[in-house]
């Protein structure tokens, strides 16, 4: 009898991550290991190694995959922009003179912060810094304070545009065909990063109502827990309101509308993110804002005008307007492009332009780096039987395909204790999802499920990335012990929004129906 090696493989894998070694390493060395013992024991044909230059050279060249730079490029800029700053201020001074109104502008900032960064280190250290210290002074119970940061933080997950959600639509998109192809269907059906962003929407607003109403009812009930603000403080004017809210919101309707839509590819939309950023960081360089107003509303015009009266100088019966209308076009690109460069001179000598960009190389070099292995890692996997083992074990199920689905569930659930989002979702979602679609479940409905579970990975004890960046922003006075307790009831508003979703799947699912 042949020893299991694909679950040894796996244990193995989560043992050395545990140990601290570094992700992509680990998943590395350790499928090289048991592909050559596999190969050695004659339980491994070595020749699908052959496969790995087309597998490396797929993944570095998938369209979807390639917008996550430009993504996380929007999200560093805006972060090292200080946008956070000014939303946190302001609705802090609109909310704070309510019982737990400091805890609903944490949540409200975390869904902007969401929707215009992405970035979940970025949204907990900026409020861990900002708003935490402001809501101890003004008597919140600490646990609450450090729960509600580390939660608001994690929106970066589930609303569009997330990192995950295009990783997960990948991923989803993969599996899809993959079952397909196993039920004999030729004519294949794909999952769009915009059908995912769509299905994320609804779920994630929801999520954060789910979390004010929890905060206000706390606050009802235990008022001492989320007291009003003592500290005496101006309401913001509406100008002030407007200038912090609208320019983020504008950026996330250019980007999210764009791609829903179908105006412009994840790609396209991404580029006209990170160029919206760079916009939105002139202010604090010091670039006039009427300027970068006029470079904004520059942009829209062409973008609007262009979709609609479109040139084509190629033709052979181009007219005089065309031409009229084409050199207004440049002039509009060549304006803005102006402005962008003039905020680009200044982000250089601030020195923000070199740190967005290392940031950005960072990040985007980790989450390929795990990708490409994850990639080598699930060769090797299903080369020694994993995926034959993962199909069985989900068809002998009790329950059927809803058994199945709540195992799964549980697993991924568990196994965010201990790995981290991109691990998860490149190394077994591919091997856990084509049998869950040939059940008959629902793909769409499916990704959002995996997203909102794979969201609580970060909040879950003890390698909970969220835990994480608020220890090392968070006041002294702040213990690890109460950052893990504080975010207990959160974990349980994120499976009670599990639920719902569950019983009610048109949540997820009526918004892409209706788009695409």
């Amino acid at each position: 009898m042949s020893l299991p090696l694909d679950l040894m493989m796996f244990g193995a894998l989560i043992a050395f991550i545990l140990l601290g070694y570094p992700v992509a390493f680990t998943i590395a060395g350790v499928a090289t290991g048991f592909a050559l013992l596999g190969w050695m024991l004659g339980d491994f044909n070595i020749q699908l190694m052959g496969a790995m230059g087309q597998r490396f050279f797929g993944v570095l060249t998938n369209p979807v995959l390639t917008a996550i730079p430009l993504f996380v490029l929007m999200g560093v800029i805006l972060e090292k922009s200080r946008i956070a700053e000014d939303l946190l201020e302001t609705m802090g001074r609109l909310f704070g003179k309510m019982n737990g109104g400091l805890g609903v502008s944490v949540v409200l900032v975390g869904a902007l912060l969401a929707a215009s960064t992405g970035i979940v280190g970025a949204t907990v250290v900026a409020m861990g810094l900002i708003a935490l210290p402001t809501m101890l002074r003004n008597g919140y119970d600490p646990k609450l304070a450090s729960g509600m940061v580390c939660t608001a933080g994690t929106l970066g997950q589930i609303i569009p545009p997330s990192t995950l959600l295009i990783i997960l639509a990948d991923v989803m998109s993969n599996a899809f065909q993959q079952a397909q192809y196993a039920q004999g269907k030729f004519t294949i059906e794909t999952i769009s990063v915009g059908q995912t962003f769509a299905a994320a929407m609804v779920p994630g607003l929801l999520l954060v109502a789910v979390y004010c109403v929890y905060i206000i009812g706390r606050a009802k009930l235990f008022p001492g827990d989320a007291p009003a603000m003592k500290e005496s403080v101006e309401p913001p004017s509406g100008v002030e309101i407007a200038s912090a809210i609208v320019p983020p919101i504008l950026l996330i309707i250019a980007v999210l509308g764009s791609i829903l839509g179908g105006v412009a590819s994840p790609n396209e939309a991404a580029s006209v993110g990170a160029v919206g950023a760079i916009l939105l960081a002139g202010r604090r360089l010091g670039v006039p804002v009427k300027l970068i107003v006029l470079a904004t509303f520059a942009l829209l015009v062409l973008a609007v005008s262009a979709a609609a009266f479109p040139v084509r100088l190629q033709r052979s019966d181009v007219t005089i307007g065309g031409y009229v209308l084409a050199a207004i076009y440049a002039g509009l690109a060549l304006f803005s492009l102006g402005v962008v460069l003039k905020i680009l001179r200044a982000a250089f000598a601030d020195g923000l332009l070199k740190s967005s960009l290392l940031s950005t190389l960072t990040v985007t070099s980790m989450i390929f780096a795990t990708i490409l292995m994850a990639s080598f890692f699930s060769l090797v996997f299903v080369g020694l039987g994993g995926e034959d083992r993962v199909h069985e074990l989900l068809k002998e199920m009790p329950g059927g395909a809803t058994g199945a689905l709540i195992f799964a569930m549980l697993f991924v659930f568990v196994l965010g204790f201990f790995l981290d989002f991109v691990e998860i979702s490149v190394i077994l979602l591919p091997v856990l999802i084509p049998p869950l679609i040939l059940m008959g479940i629902d793909p769409i409905w499916l990704t959002v499920l995996i997203a909102i579970n794979l969201q609580t990975s970060f909040l879950t004890p003890p390698f909970g990335f969220s835990l994480f960046y608020l220890r090392g922003a968070a006041p002294k006075e702040i213990t690890t012990g109460q950052i893990y307790r504080g975010v207990v009831p959160f974990i349980g508003l994120q499976i009670a929004a599990v639920a719902i979703l569950w019983m009610f799947p048109i949540i997820a699912t009526w918004l892409p129906r209706w788009l695409y």
